[in-house]
């Protein structure tokens, strides 16, 4: 991938992750933050990001990164009670 498109990928991810920490809470915001992800970017964009935090992720934030981290190991559905 171009550096520039991971760059980009590297901004969005912080950028939502940021938009979700309302959260208060790190392991709160990157579960949202990883439902964004997996909802709306792309499979390449995943995989990219997903590489990048494989090889390197310094320059995400740390919901960021967990999230990214919870893309590639997703943890199993549960159903919802009511």
């Amino acid at each position: 991938m171009i550096t520039n498109e991971l760059d980009r990928l590297i901004q969005m991810a912080n950028h939502i992750a940021a938009h979700n920490d309302f959260h208060g809470d790190t392991t709160q915001a990157a579960a949202a933050t990883a439902s964004h992800l997996r909802k709306f970017w792309a499979r390449a964009m995943k995989e990219s990001i997903i590489r990048y935090v494989a090889e390197d992720g310094t320059a995400l934030s740390p919901a960021a990164r967990l999230a990214i981290q919870q893309l590639d190991n997703p943890q199993p559905h549960t159903p919802e009670t009511r």
